[in-house]
């Protein structure tokens, strides 16, 4: 492992041909700029839908704000910055000049100095090319659809590649790169460069990289008590305590610590009232149990599983199997659903051992499954489905992949815990939002932390969202966030 003192030299060396290449304007490859125009409304719709409104331009705002010092020509025209609603925190970028940061990512943010670094980091994996560098690996870090995140490698390994259908590749050419750490480390120098010309203070950079690395680690020691797993469009990049460290050496050497732009007051107006964790409009995890209010439906994972939410499914992972949940509109028989969920997953590239065709009923609505067996390469696996008749023309699914052998056993009590919850259940359930406060005299961090909209780690998830130290004074006066429990969006 490199030295921080190494990791400086390489920052530093780094530094000197981009800025010489700044001189000359670089056009971005035509046919990545169309191919990402035409996957956009597909990328925004698989994760998460994107925000719209003052925030959405504000987001646009900063990021055309610090990419005109990109060295990239027609900088105004090509870059875009597209918000998702998403309770992932990440940002990402795709060859071709779209960028992408969620909601979830901002909530963390304290000021528009960081939220600058941010896009002027995804921004610099972009003008540096570094797609093209790492277009081997690309093909390895495709994003995979619907069933590419389920058919992952939890259980059998590479036995659920002969699985993937053509149709869960639909975003197969637009690249999510999981970069080297030189890359990612030259990205935050490009990153430092564009916002501090853009009038920025550079430290922007070192809290952001703080403010995450603390935000992770909280997440890690709650994972312990809620089942959420992270997925994999959401690993793109590797934090490491020297980030931190190198973009602080990196702000002090432009000289502009302390002199630019943070905009925090614009930044905190600009969030509050903004949803945090899971939109209810999308379904809620709550530890094992998934509920959608506005569907009125729910189901519980088994223990030691975890859950993903997206706007089309929920993924379903554990060491005994993996599982998605979805469904809508359909008409027709349920065995004839059945029967669609299984010719999509295969498209007849892998033949299928089907048993019977089951008829139950689970908390008095009729349901149907069936267990077939693949024969792969790397083994065998069993695939379920199991479907339920929600009315007349809606049906819901669990795709269940197992073990040979296993079947559905490792997700029974799941698929018998679907039920529909009642109209106060559903009421129940209201989203978290930002709320920005003023502290008072006689406010603490155990206070206000008490305040939190959580069961558990209040204090501590106060801490992670504010950038603070357990020890950290508070000031009359200091405009702090809290996540409180808002109102139901009609």
């Amino acid at each position: 492992m490199r030295t921080a003192i190494a990791l400086l030299a390489t920052a530093a060396a780094l530094a000197a041909p981009l800025a010489a290449d700044a001189q000359q304007a670089r056009y971005l490859n035509p046919r990545d700029v169309q191919e990402a125009a035409r996957q956009h409304a597909e990328v925004v719709e698989e994760f998460g839908g994107a925000e719209t409104g003052p925030r959405a331009a504000y987001v646009e705002g900063v990021g055309r704000r610090v990419a005109a010092y990109s060295g990239t020509a027609n900088a105004g025209q090509v870059y875009h910055f597209t918000t998702l609603d998403s309770a992932v925190e990440n940002a990402f970028a795709v060859p071709g000049g779209y960028v992408y940061l969620t909601r979830q990512l901002m909530g963390i943010m304290n000021d528009e100095s960081e939220l600058a670094f941010v896009v002027g980091h995804e921004t610099g994996h972009i003008a540096a090319n570094h797609a093209q560098a790492r277009k081997s690996a690309a093909n390895t870090n495709a994003i995979l659809g619907v069933l590419g995140q389920v058919l992952g490698a939890v259980v059998g390994g590479p036995a659920f590649g002969g699985l993937i259908s053509q149709g869960a590749q639909q975003f197969s050419k637009m690249r999510l790169l999981s970069f080297t750490r030189d890359q990612e480390y030259q990205a935050d120098v490009l990153g430092i460069r564009y916002m501090t010309a853009a009038g920025y203070d550079p430290s922007g950079s070192a809290t952001m990289l703080s403010q995450i690395a603390q935000a992770t680690a909280l997440e890690a020691r709650i994972q312990g008590d809620q089942n959420r797993s992270t997925p994999e469009w959401a690993s793109t990049h590797p934090l490491s305590e020297n980030r931190a460290a190198q973009a602080t050496q990196i702000a002090r050497q432009t000289g502009r610590v302390g002199v630019g732009l943070r905009n925090r007051d614009a930044f905190l107006a600009q969030i509050k009232g903004m949803i945090v964790d899971d939109d209810p409009a999308q379904g809620v995890i709550d530890g094992r149990i998934f509920t959608h209010p506005d569907l009125h439906l729910t189901f519980a994972v088994p223990a030691g599983f975890l859950m993903q939410n997206s706007t089309r499914r929920v993924s379903i992972q554990g060491s005994a199997g993996q599982a998605e949940f979805r469904g809508g509109q359909f008409n027709g028989s349920m065995e004839d659903y059945v029967s669609r969920v299984l010719q999509g997953l295969t498209e007849g590239r892998v033949q299928l051992q089907l048993g019977p065709m089951q008829r139950t009923t689970v908390n008095g609505i009729p349901a149907a499954y069936v267990v077939g067996r693949a024969n792969t390469s790397s083994g065998g696996l069993d695939v379920g489905v199991f479907a339920y008749q929600w009315d007349q023309n809606t049906i819901y699914h669990f795709l269940t992949l197992t073990r040979a052998g296993q079947g559905l056993a490792p997700f029974a009590s799941m698929v018998d815990s679907f039920r529909r919850i009642s109209p106060a259940e559903a009421a129940a359930i209201r989203p978290r939002v930002i709320d920005i406060v003023t502290v008072g005299r006689g406010d603490t961090i155990q206070s206000l932390g008490n305040r939190m909209a959580y069961r558990d780690f209040r204090v501590d998830r106060f801490l992670a969202l504010n950038g603070l130290a357990a020890n950290s004074p508070l000031v009359p006066g200091q405009k702090v966030k809290l996540v409180v429990y808002g109102t139901r969006r009609a």
